[in-house]
């Protein structure tokens, strides 16, 4: 079974669909209505972000987005950097996994891992 989408409440709808697009390579495509986005991954997996008053998630919630290889996570990391993207910590070994943690705009907090072996 494959993840098709996700959908997220956001508090800044704009500022979190520019930090995916930019950040992660998101393409925004036609939203079907006013207060929400539609991206598609080059996997083609969708992210809908809505506009709410406030947005909240429980304490640990997170999304991830696994890489093929530790090259691909580092490149993930330069792709925040060129885009001129407040950087995280640097990609480290986590519980058997390179990987870095960071924050789209309205505390969505983000995982990107490899996992070898």
């Amino acid at each position: 079974m494959k993840l098709n989408h996700i959908d997220l409440p956001v508090s800044d709808l704009v500022a979190a669909a520019d930090y995916f697009q930019r950040g992660f390579g998101f393409e925004r495509i036609a939203a079907p209505a006013d207060g929400m986005a539609i991206l598609r991954g080059t996997d083609g997996f969708a992210l809908i972000l809505q506009q709410v008053a406030k947005a909240e998630y429980p304490d640990g919630f997170h999304i991830g987005f696994l890489q093929p290889s530790d090259e691909a996570v580092h490149a993930a990391y330069q792709r925040l950097a060129d885009a001129g993207l407040p950087l995280p910590p640097a990609p480290a070994l986590s519980h058997g996994c390179l990987a870095f943690w960071c924050h789209a705009p309205g505390g969505i907090l983000i995982e990107v891992s490899h996992r070898s072996g």
